[in-house]
């Protein structure tokens, strides 16, 4: 990590936005998330899974419960705690470690690698991306496979629209976007108040188009990529609901 602090190293605004993101519906999502990931890299029971940025272990838990070696790395604390006690009233023996994702190395130590729920694009830099893709094969033992799924440009796009209002989680909710560039990036700002409580957070996305994405997988060292338009295998066409690339190393 640089000298900096970096808007995702704010442990108060992953506790604060914490309910919005983990209800029950994303819960509940995770064992068919799995089964997708499953069918599309033909795991093998036992085999060892790298859950980068991880979060709370959702998706950790449900590969640790089938029988996977797993371990999860993400920046939060708060999460990890998270992570921890729900492994262990599950009884499950997860590896989970706080580190940057940039620096996490173990060579050929992994079967599998999953980046999922849109947990990349958030870095400074585009080098900081492709150099954090390189690290994921190099992890990966030959014929180990990457699984990243994230809002594709194309996605957006489609999609877009400059604010949104909602209620969730006890919050009144007002979301604002802004394409930055030539559709480089996407600024999101999130405003929630409460009882007169207000936070105001803004963060930026790096957007890829399914054709940047697979370019900057290729480079990073990996054999083969496919591009998928949802964790079901669905095509990355007109009707995708986000952007799934599955590579191999």
């Amino acid at each position: 990590m640089g000298g900096d602090t970096e808007w995702f190293e704010d442990e108060e605004f992953w506790t604060t936005y914490a309910p919005l993101m983990f209800d029950e519906t994303t819960w509940g999502e995770v064992p068919q998330v799995v089964d997708g990931i499953e069918k599309l890299t033909r795991l093998r029971r036992g085999a060892s899974v790298l859950d980068l940025c991880c979060g709370v272990g959702r998706h950790a838990i449900e590969f640790a419960a089938r029988a996977y070696k797993v371990t999860g790395i993400d920046i939060t604390a708060a999460y990890l705690e998270a992570a921890r006690e729900s492994a262990m009233a599950a009884s499950l023996d997860i590896e989970y470690l706080r580190q940057d994702a940039r620096s996490f190395s173990r060579p050929g130590g992994f079967d599998l690698c999953v980046n999922l729920f849109t947990s990349f694009g958030y870095f400074e830099t585009r080098d900081e991306d492709l150099a954090l893709l390189a690290l994921c094969a190099r992890n990966l033992i030959p014929g180990g496979h990457l699984v990243l799924e994230t809002l594709g440009k194309e996605v957006v796009a489609r999609d877009f629209v400059a604010s949104e209002e909602f209620d969730r989680a006890g919050w009144r909710v007002r979301t604002e976007y802004t394409i930055v560039g030539a559709w480089e990036a996407e600024i999101n700002r999130w405003i929630l108040e409460r009882q007169g409580c207000r936070v105001d957070r803004s963060f930026q996305l790096r957007l890829y188009s399914g054709f940047e994405m697979k370019e900057a997988i290729l480079g990073a060292g990996f054999s083969a990529v496919s591009i998928f338009g949802s964790l079901d295998g669905r095509p990355y066409d007109e009707k995708a609901e986000t952007l799934v690339a599955v590579a191999r190393r």
